[in-house]
């Protein structure tokens, strides 16, 4: 998932604006909730269980080997929709791509650098620390790195630079964070606008295509055109939400959906005989226009109704669950199923539960009170007079 951005602020609104927002050219405002999005901290949950799902029930490799046997043969009717719980990224991105677009409106650069490094790196370092010690404990399971490698994933950039990771998801970071880093550079450094989100989306579904053609390795890293689309159709969806319909804003979240769809099918169905696990191109395709509409229904406002404060609490939980769920799960699977004879879904069951008491643990004992800290300790001293 999604992992990456994971924070939602209050409902933003124009400086000096009394909640209501006008539309570009000219048309009449619609009210404004000022509410925190709830709704959308229940999605980001869902994502991060659908790819638990996937882990746990939906894959082979190293989970086969906690389970003792193929998840299929473990859970032969669930593991058939474990296994299109992946597509939960892809859910977390579209998510990401309106979080982001309204977290950073009216914020100045360095606003938003030191909440994403606020946001990001707590809960990453701990658990870093926490997989790296169940990998001591349970070398089979998560098996240990070098400590050149381990203390390069506190970085965050082990991929690009071609070290393993210690946390199996953490490529989803790497996506992020160049997301972040194309929005900061092309929209927030003059300030984000309407006209200037909308630029950004059109030129950078526009830089896909040619990344493909051109066929350079940087040109990929860079454009990321297997990913933008989710970003894209996020960052239009937010804008609906702020400023109102119109067909531009609905044309760039119709072609987001197109090209994303094409590159979930080409990345996660392959015809003919797949071992233990089969996708359905028109069930991923499906998948994928839900996740879109999902976050279009709360960006029309049609979820203000379920303003459940509870859900606050599920969006708390999202970021350090996905980031522990993977290698702890296969040692507490391994541990419980196979160590006191659990069964399956018992064991599964207990397994998520664990991990989300876990994810509430270390948002209470590191996120609340080190990521207000590490914001503070990143704002540069006022310049002293000379003397």
């Amino acid at each position: 998932m999604n992992a990456a951005d994971l924070t939602l602020a209050p409902t933003d609104r124009a400086p000096g604006a009394k909640g209501r927002t006008a539309l570009p050219g000219g048309s009449a405002p619609r009210p404004r909730a000022a509410d925190r999005l709830r709704t959308l901290d229940g999605l980001r949950l869902l994502a991060a269980l659908m790819v638990c799902l996937y882990h746990f029930a939906g894959k082979n490799g190293e989970i086969g080997a906690s389970w003792h046997q193929s998840p299929s043969q473990v859970f032969p009717t669930l593991s058939r929709a474990a296994t299109y719980g992946c597509l939960g990224v892809q859910f977390f991105f579209v998510i990401s791509g309106f979080v982001i677009c309204m977290s950073s409106w009216g914020r100045s650069l360095g606003d938003f650098f030191r909440s994403r490094v606020a946001r990001l790196y707590p809960a990453y370092w701990a658990a870093l620390l926490i997989v790296g010690a169940a990998s001591l404990l349970l070398p089979v399971v998560v098996h240990p790195l070098r400590s050149d490698e381990f203390l390069l994933n506190f970085t965050m950039l082990q991929q690009p630079m071609g070290s393993p990771r210690v946390l199996g998801v953490c490529w989803t970071l790497w996506v992020e964070m160049r997301f972040y880093v194309l929005f900061a550079l092309f929209v927030i450094w003059r300030g984000v606008t309407y006209r200037r989100v909308v630029i950004f989306c059109i030129l950078w579904t526009l830089a896909g295509p040619l990344a493909r053609v051109a066929g350079l390795p940087i040109t990929d890293e860079v454009v990321m055109r297997d990913h933008a689309p989710y970003f894209i159709g996020g960052l239009a969806l937010y804008l609906i939400h702020r400023h109102g319909s119109d067909l531009l804003l609905w044309g760039i979240v119709g072609m987001s959906f197109l090209l994303g769809q094409r590159y979930s099918v080409t990345a996660l169905w392959h015809p003919g005989m797949q071992g233990d696990f089969h996708r359905d191109p028109h069930v991923i395709q499906a998948i994928v226009f839900l996740s879109f509409a999902s976050v279009a229904v709360v960006a029309l406002g049609w979820t203000r109704w379920a303003n459940w404060r509870w859900l606050t609490i599920a969006g708390a939980l999202t970021y350090p669950f996905y980031l522990i769920h993977e290698h702890l799960g296969w040692f507490a699977i391994r541990v419980l199923h196979r160590g006191f004879g659990l069964g399956a879904y018992p064991t599964l069951a207990l397994s998520v539960t664990g991990l989300l008491a876990l994810a509430w643990l270390m948002h209470r004992f590191v996120e609340k009170p080190f990521g207000p800290r590490l914001k503070r300790a990143l704002v540069l001293p006022a310049a002293r007079p000379a003397k």
